[in-house]
């Protein structure tokens, strides 16, 4: 297998991907995005369907001034419509008006929804194709033409889908891309279908998959295989119903597994930091389980695995982490045994052959989770366990007291406020906030009393809030596990993802918890990094 092949990356994350519930950008999302995408190297942006709204035809006046490296900008259309030239058609007209250098079309491949959709004859439907590309191609674009629901129609009229593929690539077409619209395809249709259009075609062949059957990268892959050198879908697999193809598998499979080129080089590195942006950009929680750059995709949680993984990480890891951006992540908790405290911050504070601290932290640990703490998702926490094990810890303010109470007035949404009492620094701190709610009033109170000791707390950030009833038989008396999920922002522009914990009868209490480990653990870091004489950094 030649190592010089070289796989088209095609991002349409904020056209196809925007169709995705619960995901949705601004105009400066999306040119921000847009940027991250060419840093990442891919080969074609889709910025979106220019006469649909204004914020897209923002988008391409916008994504001019923002100098590009390497990606090329595609604006995406349907065909003209019946009855009327293309170049007097007023979808042609926005997308020449876009001026990207490369223009999608969109085409029906379906002759069941030619005839009852569209309304016009197959013969039409093929001139539709042919009129459209055909004068895109005369104004000097680059046309990538999307076979819409071509496995399908493959499979009950294979004759007419390879027409609509024939009038596409007559007209100029530089990409035919095979579109699995409805998401039900299987691998090895889909490998006959591509293998079966590569014989007939000479334009460059693609692949469009939806997640449906849950097969979406299988079949991408299997296209790929078969002589497909053009790939679509989105970042983290976002887009309409189950989503798309993710691209970050895609790529990460092609490029470490088959060895094929798709991103420029040097940037492959840089995916789960593409992945996590694009999260954080449509304001989404990350998904931990994802392949290659979720935060569990290299974590490890038995205590034999851990103590293989130290020897030899090839025994449970099927690449290097760095490969991809990605770090080794130990996971504590009950079922862990010392080596995995040893691995995860032994050689950090010295501790990896000091087996009596590590029995006496594992004990701690498994204590805790007894009395309901998981500390899996709360790295942070268990640091600072750790921390007081060892006496490398330091208690920043003593806590007075504070009190929450909740106003509702009839027709009226409730307003929560907080008092919190410190003594920081010797200075006593009595200080009142609102707030949406009582954890984020208190949430607020406790900033107050502390930013005029501890500026830096300034960059820590909460970014996510769970609550999970322990023992559910006690019903409203039953305890509660707050985990709280922050992101830490330091003067370098990196950013480390952390969690904390805590447990009690009382919501408050438990959020108090893991609120007060937050700002613990991101001061103790600070502090650290001043007394080492260094400018802050954190883990990617």
């Amino acid at each position: 297998m030649s190592h010089a092949r070289r796989i088209e990356i095609y991002d349409t994350t904020l056209r196809d991907g925007t169709q995705g519930e619960g995901f949705n950008l601004s105009l400066q999302d999306k040119l921000q995005i847009a940027q991250k995408l060419d840093e990442l190297g891919v080969d074609y942006i889709e910025g979106g369907f220019p006469l649909s709204n204004p914020k897209d035809e923002a988008f391409f006046r916008e994504v001019r001034n923002l100098g590009l490296k390497s990606a090329k900008i595609s604006a995406f259309g349907m065909t003209r419509r019946r009855g009327i030239k293309a170049s007097e058609d007023p979808g042609m007209k926005a997308l020449l008006a876009a001026q990207t250098p490369v223009i999608t079309i969109v085409g029906k491949t379906s002759d069941y929804q030619v005839q009852h959709v569209l309304s016009v004859s197959l013969e039409e439907n093929l001139a539709m194709i042919g009129d459209s590309i055909a004068l895109m191609v005369s104004e000097g674009r680059k046309v990538v033409y999307d076979a819409e629901h071509f496995f399908d129609t493959y499979r009950s009229n294979p004759e007419y889908a390879l027409k609509t593929l024939e009038a596409a690539e007559k007209a100029g077409a530089a990409v035919l891309c095979l579109c699995d619209t409805n998401g039900g395809s299987m691998p090895e249709f889909v490998a006959e279908a591509v293998r079966e259009v590569k014989k007939r075609s000479n334009a460059v062949v693609g692949i469009h998959t939806h997640n449906d059957s849950g097969v979406a990268l299988a079949n991408g892959l299997a296209a790929v295989m078969a002589g497909a050198d053009h790939a679509q879908g989105t970042m983290n697999g976002v887009g309409e119903r189950c989503g798309n193809m993710d691209l970050i598998p895609l790529v990460a499979n092609l490029q470490l597994k088959y060895k094929f080129d798709c991103l420029r080089p040097g940037t492959l590195q840089h995916l789960t930091e593409a992945s996590r942006f694009v999260y954080e950009t449509a304001n989404m929680n990350l998904a931990n389980g994802q392949p290659f750059v979720g935060a569990s995709a290299f974590a490890h949680k038995g205590g034999m695995h851990v103590h293989a993984v130290q020897k030899d990480a090839s025994t449970y890891e099927h690449i290097s982490p760095e490969s991809v951006g990605n770090n080794r992540k130990i996971l504590i908790s009950e079922m862990s045994g010392a080596s995995n405290i040893a691995a995860k911050a032994g050689r950090k504070f010295e501790i990896e052959n000091d087996k009596e601290t590590l029995r006496k932290a594992l004990g701690k640990v498994q204590d805790l989770e007894n009395a309901g703490f998981q500390f899996e998702a709360a790295e942070a926490s268990f640091e600072l366990l750790l921390r007081k094990e060892i006496k490398r810890y330091r208690k920043f303010f003593t806590l007075e007291h504070y009190r929450v109470v909740i106003l509702k007035v009839e027709d009226k949404e409730p307003v929560a406020e907080a008092t919190v009492k410190l003594v920081v620094n010797g200075e006593t701190e009595h200080c009142v906030a609102e707030g949406d709610g009582p954890v984020n009033a208190l949430d607020s109170a406790l900033r107050r009393a502390l930013q005029s000791h501890y500026p830096a707390i300034d960059d820590v950030h909460l970014i996510d809030y769970k609550v999970r009833v322990i023992n559910s038989k006690d019903e409203t008396a039953a305890a509660v596990r707050v985990v709280i999920e922050c992101r830490r922002d330091s003067g370098n522009g990196k950013k480390e993802f952390f969690g904390t914990i805590g447990v009690s009868g009382n919501v408050i209490e438990a959020s108090w918890q893991a609120l007060v480990d937050a700002y613990e653990y991101h001061l103790i870091h600070v502090e650290e990094a001043k007394q080492a004489g260094q400018p802050q950094t954190v883990a990617q």
